[in-house]
């Protein structure tokens, strides 16, 4: 218990550079009062006690705005920032180092008994209002764009953004859980795409327009090959088409 508690302070000045000092961190993050409470209820709860676990709960969400049942299971070294309106429901587990933002809910989909929230895996990132619902498995190092809903599971080292989630795959790339700002936007490149190659038609058009040799226009037209396979005689075909269908391949994700 010990251990978990210190890892619960040591991640807050890790993680946020507004941490000054350590009776600041006591008496003014929310995050880390509504753990402290949790680990108290959680302790409870688990040994049988009825009624007083809930009790803590519900006095740690009126002090802090984060509401915790006292049935999860939380790791060490979670930090929950800001907090106001987080949610995690009885049967969410969540594992070490995870971080997450304000308006987070991960809660259940219906009145089904059991396994019904969301288990997170070590080092996940929930952006703020982001929603996770369900008896999913969120892997390890997986971040999860700010507003984003995520209805299925996902996969270890990637990042989900967008209504439903959308998973994003980013090898070879390692960025910081606090850098929000360099989260991909798979709907604006299907946009671009799509966008370009409305304009390489329009110049195939004007180029028939201007008689200009049939040999000289760019070829769009996919062909079929003995396999039966669609492909494409061109490499800017190929690359949009692997955008649109990395986009549309994790459309529900």
């Amino acid at each position: 218990m010990l251990s978990t508690l210190r890892a619960d302070f040591r991640i807050i000045f890790e993680r946020d550079p507004a941490a000054r000092n350590l009776l600041e961190v006591l008496f003014c993050y929310p995050g880390l009062q509504a753990l402290l409470f949790h680990r108290v209820a959680h302790w409870l709860h688990h040994i049988g006690i009825p009624f007083i676990p809930r009790l803590i709960s519900h006095i740690a969400r009126f002090l802090t705005g984060i509401e915790i049942h006292p049935g999860a299971t939380i790791g060490q070294g979670v930090f929950i920032d800001h907090g106001m309106g987080v949610v995690i429901g009885e049967t969410a587990i969540i594992g070490d180092y995870a971080l997450i933002y304000q308006g987070v809910t991960l809660g259940g989909t219906g009145k089904e008994s059991g396994k019904r929230h969301p288990t997170l895996g070590e080092n996940v990132v929930v952006g703020a209002g982001a929603k996770v619902l369900g008896n999913l498995q969120i892997g390890n190092n997986v971040r999860i764009g700010a507003g984003s809903v995520v209805l299925r599971d996902v996969p270890s080292n990637c990042t989900v953004v967008g209504i439903p989630g959308r998973i994003v795959y980013r090898s070879g790339a390692r960025v910081a859980p606090l850098e929000h700002n360099n989260l991909p936007d798979s709907e604006a490149e299907v946009i671009r795409a799509l966008v370009d190659r409305i304009e390489l038609l329009e110049q195939q058009i004007q180029a028939l327009q201007n008689n200009q040799s049939a040999s000289k226009i760019p070829v769009l037209v996919a062909a079929t090959s003995p396999e039966g396979e669609i492909s494409h005689n061109s490499q800017w075909c190929n690359l949009s088409d692997k955008a649109i269908q990395q986009y549309l391949d994790g459309a529900g994700i």
